[in-house]
């Protein structure tokens, strides 16, 4: 049995991770991947069962960095309007940091690899639903739908950063997110999720 190599292992998540955001899933091919890692492809095979655990295991490290990063100083039981800042102010920081990443768990979020058994919920969906949950029951916020708070709570955020990411907003318009748009912006969201 060869020995791992975590060196190793991380050019190969990060060769993979740049593929799949450039070219999409159907660009990466354990070939095309060993030759951008500088490795033969039997090496890859010592990291990863296949294709399918490779795509599984990259979207499951993404994730427990972004959860990491995102709950830094978060506690469930915070007042909702400070959580809420915080998650948006950590959330900036991580696609800032780390913007591959983000589109990754984009692109993987928004294909069916998602429901692979291999994908499991996490600490961090549980930790949000309970902010929720606190916010809800300390009358911070309405009571509605999951899928209505994720929208309002978060859609505004998500599409100015890719505003800013793309740095282009409406008709191709040149766009810089600011501290300040990110402000009025979240005192309009707030007001969406007031009871």
């Amino acid at each position: 049995m060869r020995v791992k190599d975590e060196n190793k292992l991380i050019t190969i998540q990060e060769k993979a991770i740049e593929m799949i955001v450039r070219e999409g899933f159907d660009g990466l091919s354990m070939h095309k991947l060993a030759k951008a890692a500088n490795i033969s492809v039997s090496t890859i095979y010592v990291y990863f069962k296949n294709r399918e655990d490779l795509l599984n295991q990259l979207y499951i490290a993404v994730s427990a960095l972004f959860a990491k990063e995102t709950l830094h100083n978060f506690d469930p039981n915070m007042d909702f309007e400070a959580g809420l800042w915080l998650q948006w102010t950590n959330r900036y920081r991580y696609i800032q940091q780390y913007p591959l990443y983000y589109h990754f768990s984009e692109q993987f979020r928004n294909s069916p690899l998602i429901h692979h058994p291999d994908i499991k919920e996490d600490v961090f969906r549980s930790t949000m639903q309970q902010f929720v949950a606190n916010a809800v029951r300390k009358q911070q916020i309405a009571d509605l739908p999951e899928e209505v708070y994720w929208a309002l709570a978060y859609g505004p955020f998500y599409i100015l950063v890719n505003f800013h990411l793309h740095n282009a907003a409406l008709a191709g318009k040149p766009f810089q997110l600011s501290e300040e748009k990110m402000k009025i912006t979240f005192a309009r969201t707030l007001q969406s999720l007031k009871k």
